[in-house]
């Protein structure tokens, strides 16, 4: 991941988790997460005021919805907001979220704690 597009990322979006170094995870997925997200504004797929309004839109769904607001549930967030734009603009459809998403939950059904994640084509089944 770029440092230079990280700290655009920081300074355009001042609610992502950070320390003196730049963002901060929790949990490998949610640096994947900020990555793809990064990777799409450079291509051109949305500016980060379209991203910083998607992604404070879908927290105040969620603290609606009864999120506590904790911390704990942001990269959710950043998460729902990047399905929500990529289906939106066209670069997947909806259709095709779900379908990996179940195909994912069906692979992770599957394997043991602690192996990695392998995405089969039978979990598309």
């Amino acid at each position: 991941m770029s440092t230079t597009l990280a700290a655009a990322a920081t300074a355009a979006i001042p609610s992502i988790p950070r320390d003196d170094d730049g963002p901060v995870f929790r949990a490998p997925w949610e640096a994947h997460a900020f990555a793809m997200a990064l990777t799409l504004h450079e291509r051109g797929v949305f500016t980060w005021p379209e991203w910083a309004a998607a992604l404070a839109d879908e927290i105040k769904r969620a603290q609606a919805a009864g999120d506590p607001d904790t911390g704990e549930t942001y990269y959710l967030h950043w998460l729902a907001t990047l399905e929500g734009l990529v289906a939106r603009k066209g670069v997947v459809s909806a259709e095709t979220l779900h379908r990996y998403r179940d195909a994912w939950d069906h692979a992770a059904d599957r394997t043991p704690h602690g192996k990695p994640i392998e995405l089969r084509p039978e979990d598309f089944g």
